[in-house]
């Protein structure tokens, strides 16, 4: 299937062509006909999925059929609502660079920013409206935005918004909105929250879904690493430094510990910075154009970006800490692996967290290769019996643990017979 067969504007496939683009993801396919006519929908896709392609062109294109653009002020027909800052500006840039041919006038809003150049766009009216819901209260609370005659609604990362806690601001917004609308809600995994609010907002929707429920993408390889917790910044160097790796995304639990582990990377020689919520939108921003244009080799993140860092062919993703959500470990790792391209995740994993790597690996339905260094195993008191979950491990002389060989050559993960096992995870 071509672009040009899915019945979107001259202008609209001008832009797609622009962008080097001729064939749609799956999503694209399936979801653009459904939107294009009118229905709701319900869009289950994982990060990298050209998601957001998907409801952008079609939204576009009926906004432009209704032709109620003009130069004068104009309500707002369409609203974007996103989890985070760095996905809003996405879906922004996205609309701008596929609505360039179209007289179609659109803002970005959200937090940690002056809010009067917001205001002053706003009050000059726009046709589409991407916001975060906290930033879309504060405007609304001014009288600076209207959403009284909005044709379209778009939930993306629904899930997202929900574990978030926005639940309470999203039914504020919506209680705004006309009774009358199209509503497309895009979530990477359809939790029982996600299926009532759906049930509450939609109408006999599509439901389109590219990727089995909660997995992991297919094109990128997992990896365990076991280790004492006090020695992951050691190991987590080793990695990055002996293998060259450029291009890092590292997660971390807390802000705190981000900023920690940036100054201890910096301190090891590896140029290193950290993005979380603390920081201000400004400082987010430099740090990750600083990652993004190689200044520096590794992002240290919250899970704040495990969803709208929108960086092309990052080639690996570490799991410092491993989240507390076990579908937050399936966003996270998809922040690789994206748009066709290969990418690996590893986690370095410590005692303390068996039971979180139980409950992913219980999400993924499959147990995830272990991989262990010579250098750096574990205390010989931790044992790899809880490593493994429990399922026990044939642990001989040496350190070799042959459970964990079994389940890489399972997944076509190589262990070198000379040497270090160093290079299995190079390999991985």
């Amino acid at each position: 299937m071509s672009f040009d067969s899915l019945g979107l504007s001259a202008e609209l496939l001008r832009a797609v062509s622009d962008k080097g683009y001729s064939t749609p993801t799956p999503i694209q396919s399936q979801a653009i006909p459904h939107i294009l006519a009118g229905s709701d929908l319900m869009g289950g896709a994982q990060t990298g999925t050209g998601k957001t392609a998907g409801f952008t062109l079609p939204l576009l294109h009926r906004l432009t059929l209704s032709g109620r653009a003009s130069h004068a002020r104009r309500p707002v027909r369409a609203l974007v609502l996103t989890p985070t800052r760095e996905l809003a500006a996405q879906v922004g840039e996205s609309v701008v660079v596929y609505g360039k041919y179209l007289p179609l006038r659109s803002a970005v809003i959200f937090g940690g920013v002056k809010i009067n150049p917001q205001l002053q766009k706003l009050r000059a009216g726009v046709d589409i409206l991407v916001a975060t819901p906290g930033r879309l209260l504060d405007h609304i609370g001014q009288k600076s935005v209207d959403l009284s005659q909005v044709e379209i609604l778009v939930l993306d990362e629904a899930d997202r918004m929900l574990d978030m806690g926005f639940i309470r601001d999203i039914r504020k917004i919506l209680a705004l909105l006309p009774k009358q609308k199209q509503t497309l809600l895009f979530s990477a995994t359809f939790s029982d929250e996600i299926k009532q609010l759906s049930k509450g907002l939609l109408h006999s929707p599509a439901l389109v879904e590219v990727a089995r429920h909660n997995t992991a993408s297919e094109r990128v390889s997992q990896v365990i690493h076991p280790v004492d917790s006090h020695r992951k910044r050691e190991l987590l160097s080793h990695l990055i430094g002996s293998n060259n790796w450029r291009q890092v995304l590292v997660f971390n639990r807390t802000k705190h510990s981000c900023n920690r582990l940036a100054e201890q990377l910096t301190t090891d020689g590896i140029s290193a910075t950290a993005i979380h919520g603390n920081k201000s939108q400004g400082a987010r921003t430099r740090a990750l154009a600083d990652f993004k244009s190689g200044k520096v080799r590794v992002l240290v993140a919250t899970d704040i970006a495990a969803r709208g860092l929108d960086i092309n062919q990052l080639p690996h993703v570490i799991n410092y800490e491993l989240p507390n959500v076990a579908e937050d470990y399936v966003h996270r790792i998809g922040r690789t692996g994206r748009a066709g391209n290969e990418g690996q995740a590893l986690s370095l994993v410590c005692i303390d967290e068996l039971k979180l790597l139980n409950d992913i690996e219980r999400l993924l339905k499959r147990e995830i290769p272990r991989v262990i260094f010579d250098d750096f195993l574990p205390d010989p008191s931790i044992k790899a019996v809880p490593i493994n979950n429990g399922r026990g491990t044939n642990r001989r002389p040496g350190g070799r643990d042959h459970s964990a060989n079994r389940a890489a050559n399972d997944n076509r993960t190589h262990h070198s017979r000379g040497g270090k096992r160093s290079h299995a995870a190079h390999r991985s």
